[in-house]
């Protein structure tokens, strides 16, 4: 059935459109490259028809570096494997400081333990250089990772600068990560330096990291670097290097040098050790942020996440433009829901990113973002995380104005950006992202692979994009890698999300086909809860699902067990120091048993549709359940939960 035409929201005047870094970028192509395009779905054809003269054109457009020219664009094409400017080196961060005013301002940064500040481009320059002296004097050079348990402040920017200038591997946790959490992460990769922080404080409590710290740092090793946060002391004394004579090194390195680790959910156990390298992430920046965020020099752009989540990467890479980035760290919601918008006002942010849920609590919390507060330099609101309802994009526009510039996206951290989103040049749907990035051959198949247009199916990308992983670590012959994306069509990534995409371009992300947890910017893996949970001598088997930010747990008790306040209180308790505070579930509830496929596979994507609506016979087929009659429980819950709502 063809989904009835939405109602367009917005759509860009021409002075908006004609100031467009993509508008730039279109003319130049047609100038240099005799690229003529009359529409932006000519534009993202040629994109995907033509990889090599696409990507070798963002190379051009943007300037990159090539220290060590490159022999070719793309040496070799298939997936897993592609071979991108084979032969070159580049380095990331020389990218991120070159050509910068040391007077002007990179970063402006909140956070519920410091006042709002600033910090320039050359105060970052020198914050920089100093760290990487302290780590070069730990011996960190070429190859050697750095983990950070640290939260979303400019220190850790900074730190990962100094890291990835080295040549050295960056990864991150946020420090509200469990020690056990933190531990299936970095002890994979063995950290040559651990940097973390003594606490952080969250909802105005605070928490005292120390004991943590101690056990992570007794598992994974490395030498151990603390920022007093919590306590204001600071980076732990004779760490930096001096304030004058510290040079900031930026060694060049090959384009598939590692950059940094990012971390699957670890939603089917072990989380899944990332790799991307220096190279393809920097050209996947230059592009997205520069023509699809439509970066400029008087732009200001926040996102909120924290280190544990790939935006808190994505918005580091802001960097690469013109424009300033704004980091808060500290909840959302403290001492309200008011918080972010108030930070808005303040920081004058131009480009607000968010998530849906955050937009879901604000418009069931009875938020006016624009109420007594000046958001007039408010130009756009970004969404990720999970799907944007159609109400949520209507309140963006009933609250803050139709000159909103909408864009609601869908990417990942395995290849840290939105290869669905944001277009500057086309109009806003309501209940849509605009259309698929440049070079993202994004398709919708059916399990024969086959495309489909107007009909929901697997989220592919049937080409290869230069940020998709360079593999993972500890996976030398790359059979995980395979069998994490390309087991259902072979060299064809599968992505884990169900997409349509409508004959205008734009897409609609029906979520996820497999199962990850999105709370306040901290991701986490159904597996890594279940496991708190089930330390619980009186839980015998658990289900979790987040619904349009209402998380639920449902568990299966012992015979002689009861779902009482003290039990309630264990599961809080172990949640939050296994995991993280931000996964301690909203509502608690006991059921006979929790439904599993004939293989043993708990069904959470499935429960999760149905309790969002959709009816039990479209969300799962019985005939593959090894105990069918569970779902008529949650059937009627959901039920009973509508009726009530």
């Amino acid at each position: 059935m063809t989904r009835r035409k939405p109602r367009v929201l917005w759509e860009p005047g021409e002075p908006f459109a004609a100031r467009t870094r993509l508008r730039a970028y279109e003319a130049w192509l047609a100038a240099t490259h005799g690229v003529d395009v009359e529409s932006y779905d000519d534009l993202w054809r040629w994109s995907v028809g033509d990889l090599e003269g696409f990507w070798s054109s963002i190379a051009e457009f943007f300037a990159v570096r090539f220290h060590e020219p490159p022999r070719a664009v793309l040496g070799r094409r298939e997936m897993p494997g592609a071979q991108w400017f084979p032969g070159a080196t580049v380095s990331y961060p020389e990218h991120i400081f070159r050509d910068r005013d040391d007077s002007g301002v990179a970063i402006r940064h909140a956070s519920e333990l410091r006042p709002r500040a600033e910090t320039t481009w050359g105060e970052l320059r020198e914050q920089t250089a100093r760290i990487q002296a302290g780590l070069r004097a730990l011996g960190v050079g070429r190859g050697d990772r750095v983990a950070a348990y640290m939260p979303n402040i400019a220190e850790t920017v900074a730190a990962f600068l100094a890291t990835a200038g080295l040549g050295a591997v960056w990864s991150s946790c946020s420090p509200d990560f469990g020690a056990r959490s933190v531990i299936d992460r970095f002890a994979q990769i063995e950290p040559k330096v651990l940097l973390a922080v003594d606490g952080y404080r969250y909802g105005g409590r605070d928490f005292d990291r120390g004991a943590v710290v101690a056990e992570i740092h007794a598992a994974v090793g490395g030498s151990l670097v603390r920022l007093g946060y919590l306590d204001g002391g600071g980076w732990q004394d004779g760490f930096l290097g001096p304030a004058t004579g510290s040079p900031l090194v930026l060694e060049p390195v090959a384009f598939d040098h590692p950059l940094w680790v990012l971390y699957s959910s670890g939603t089917t156990g072990l989380p899944k050790a990332i790799v991307q390298g220096h190279g393809g992430i920097l050209l996947e920046q230059l592009k997205h942020q520069n023509l699809h965020l439509d970066m400029h020099a008087d732009d200001r752009a926040f996102w909120f996440t924290t280190t544990g989540w790939m935006m808190w990467n994505f918005l580091v890479g802001v960097l690469l433009t013109p424009a300033s980035v704004v980091l808060y760290d500290g909840s959302p919601a403290a001492p309200d829901l008011d918080r972010l918008w108030e930070l808005a006002a303040e920081a004058r942010i131009t480009c607000f990113g968010t998530s849906a849920a955050f937009i879901a609590g604000c418009m069931k919390g009875g938020v006016h973002p624009a109420a007594g507060r000046d958001l007039s330099a408010l130009r756009s609101v970004g969404s990720t995380g999970s799907p944007l309802s159609p109400e949520g994009f209507r309140w963006i526009y009933d609250e803050l104005g139709a000159d909103t510039w909408l864009f609601s996206t869908s990417g990942g951290t395995d290849v840290c950006t939105a290869f669905v989103g944001g277009v500057p040049l086309l109009p806003v749907y309501e209940g849509e992202l605009q259309a698929r990035s440049l070079g993202c051959d994004v398709q919708s198949f059916d399990p024969d692979g086959r495309p489909l247009v107007d009909e929901v199916g697997e989220l592919v990308i049937t080409q290869p994009m230069p940020s998709m992983p360079l593999g993972f670590w500890n996976d030398p012959d790359g059979e995980r890698l395979r069998e994490a994306y390309f087991a259902m069509y072979p060299g064809i990534w599968r992505h884990g999300d169900w997409i349509e995409i409508t004959p205008r371009g734009t897409a609609v992300i029906h979520g996820r086909s497999d199962s990850t947890i999105n709370r306040g910017g901290v991701r986490m893996g159904t597996s890594e809860i279940y496991s708190a949970v089930l330390a619980c001598d009186e839980i015998v088997d658990a289900l979790v699902v987040d619904v349009d930010g209402w998380m639920a747990l449902f568990v299966v008790l012992r015979p002689d067990a009861s779902l009482d306040g003290a039990l309630r209180g264990a599961l809080a308790r172990r949640i939050r120091e296994d995991c993280s505070p931000r996964h301690v579930p909203d509502d608690v509830f006991a059921v006979a048993e929790v439904p599993r496929t004939l293989s043993g596979k708990l069904l959470e994507v499935p429960v999760k549709r149905i309790l969002a609506g959709v009816a039990p016979e479209r969300a799962a087929s019985r005939d593959s359940l090894a105990n069918p009659a569970a779902l008529d429980w949650f059937a009627a819950f959901a039920r009973e939960r509508t009726a009530g709502a």
